[in-house]
């Protein structure tokens, strides 16, 4: 008789063990894993004004480039600048050489995970270059160019020269999607591309004018000029998207639906009790099957061994 007193509360010891085992299992099988959230930043730059020119002096025995630029922003550290002039030095006898004056020159560029822009405006301005102190290489009312990438939507790219243009002192006509070129005897002649944009699928350029430069005043060789330069220029590289993470896991209540065409098994009358195919959950599934086992054997031993004490 003493020995089912004892007995008996060692059973309902395992079971509540078995239970608590159970309890603890649970969790862990149908646990979700975490997902990664948010991409990556966008890109974005804007630039005034930018030259890549070579100035040969002195009947080329001196060779001096000039390569600048003026209001050049990037993001994603969003930034925005306004400088009126950009000057150089060692390009004009030792003296400063201004290249350019505006009235307006501003650059911006933003970008974080949702959109990435630059955006770039120029008006009233006169570009110079070496040889050329009283004669402007080109001047303009107004240009723009703006560059806009969207997470998930269609990059778009704008550029837009507006009001007059004078090239080496001349008014010119300019083409969209062409080239003008000007050409002035005794002076030189520059090429002008306006207005060009580029997309992909996730980038976007703008450029309001490009100009091939050659430039030799009265062919004295006093100061020759070559090269390019780029007025009101932006891109942009829209945001990343979130780095893929696992499939949820969700619990199953039943059979998984069959393909189609495939014939679905009979019904047996217990199908909430069935988990079939290779669910996202089983790996979950199995190692709260083990860890039930192991401690539900551990409180039956348990409680034979006080049993027998």
């Amino acid at each position: 008789m003493n020995s089912n007193t004892f007995r008996m509360p060692g059973r309902r010891s395992a079971a509540a063990a078995a239970s608590v085992a159970l309890a603890a299992a649970a969790p862990l099988a149908f646990a979700a894993p975490a997902h990664a959230t948010g991409g990556s930043d966008g890109r974005a730059s804007a630039v005034v004004l930018r030259t890549g020119l070579d100035v040969s002096l002195l009947n080329k025995t001196v060779h001096v480039p000039l390569k600048t630029s003026l209001n050049e922003v990037q993001a994603p550290v969003s930034a925005e600048k306004t400088a009126l002039t950009v000057q150089v030095e060692g390009v004009d006898q030792g003296r400063p050489f201004n290249v350019l004056r505006a009235d307006v020159a501003s650059a911006k560029a933003t970008a974080d995970r949702e959109k990435a822009e630059g955006s770039t405006t120029l008006a009233h301005a006169k570009v110079h270059v070496p040889g050329l102190p009283l004669l402007s290489l080109i001047e303009v009312e107004k240009v723009t160019a703006r560059a806009v990438c969207v997470a998930g939507g269609k990059p778009v790219a704008e550029s837009n020269v507006l009001g007059t243009v004078r090239v080496l002192g001349k008014k010119v006509t300019l083409t969209a999607g062409g080239t003008t070129r000007v050409e002035v005897p005794g002076v030189g002649d520059v090429a002008l591309d306006l207005s060009r944009t580029e997309t992909t699928s996730r980038t976007a350029a703008a450029t309001a004018l490009e100009l091939k430069v050659s430039v030799n005043p009265l062919k004295l060789n006093v100061a020759e000029v070559e090269g390019a330069v780029t007025l009101a220029a932006a891109t942009c590289e829209a945001p990343g998207p979130a780095p893929a993470g696992p499939a949820d896991v969700k619990p199953q209540t039943g059979v998984e639906p069959a393909a189609p065409g495939v014939d679905e098994p009979a019904s047996s009358g217990s199908e909430s009790l069935a988990v079939t195919g290779g669910s996202t959950s089983t790996p979950y599934a199995a190692a709260g099957a083990i860890a039930l086992l192991a401690t539900g054997a551990g409180a039956v031993a348990l409680a034979r061994r006080r049993a027998r004490d």
